[in-house]
């Protein structure tokens, strides 16, 4: 089952960087190759889901003309205000909290990013989630998944199932897979998919 908002709740009453966003090699490599996996150097209209404490969002905040950035927990988010401030990046972005499957605003974008997000999802949840961000992805624009792919014992879903679940739209002629990327080993890494709405 998908996981409730307060598995969050309780994760960022505890800290302030459950994940070390802000201090891990591991994570500034990660975001490194994400921004590189981008096709294009700019974008129009960008979607996050699940931005946390906003370390990534400030970085693609500044290849977009618009963010939009989400998550379901208001602590999270109030962090990511409070980054793009400082960075003077708030300008340019909107934080909204919503929740999954949902409450995805309506689009349309040129650029749809799900990185270490659906795995918090049960299976029909995931269905519908990608789904719903098909929708809102105009004709040619991007989708970028990235995630962790080993299991974590609370998570209902592995990065791999989740990257599964996306490629099987590609056999349905909705997506085009652009790029595969697997880093790391099965006891710490992730894999990065890139594909293109056709």
């Amino acid at each position: 089952m998908t996981l409730p908002p307060e598995y969050f709740e309780h994760v960022y009453g505890n800290s302030d960087d459950p994940w070390n966003f802000e201090s891990s090699p591991y994570e500034a490599a990660k975001y490194a190759r994400t921004l590189a996996a981008l096709p294009r150097p700019r974008y129009a209209r960008a979607l996050e889901v699940g931005c946390s404490i906003g370390v990534l969002t400030a970085l693609l905040a500044q290849q977009a003309e618009h963010l939009t950035a989400l998550d379901v927990n208001v602590q999270a988010l109030e962090r990511t205000r409070q980054r793009l401030e400082q960075a003077g990046l708030l300008s340019g972005v909107t934080l909204l909290q919503r929740r999954l499957p949902d409450e995805l605003p309506p689009g349309p974008f040129d650029l749809v990013l799900l990185s270490e997000v659906l795995y918090y999802l049960g299976v029909d949840d995931l269905e519908r989630a990608l789904d719903a961000a098909l929708v809102r992805l105009e004709t040619g624009g991007t989708l970028l998944l990235v995630h962790w792919t080993p299991p974590v014992h609370d998570y209902p879903q592995t990065g791999d199932a989740v990257h599964e679940a996306a490629l099987r739209r590609v056999a349905a002629g909705t997506l085009r897979h652009l790029k595969a990327q697997r880093h790391g080993d099965e006891q710490e890494g992730y894999r990065l998919d890139l594909f293109e709405r056709c």
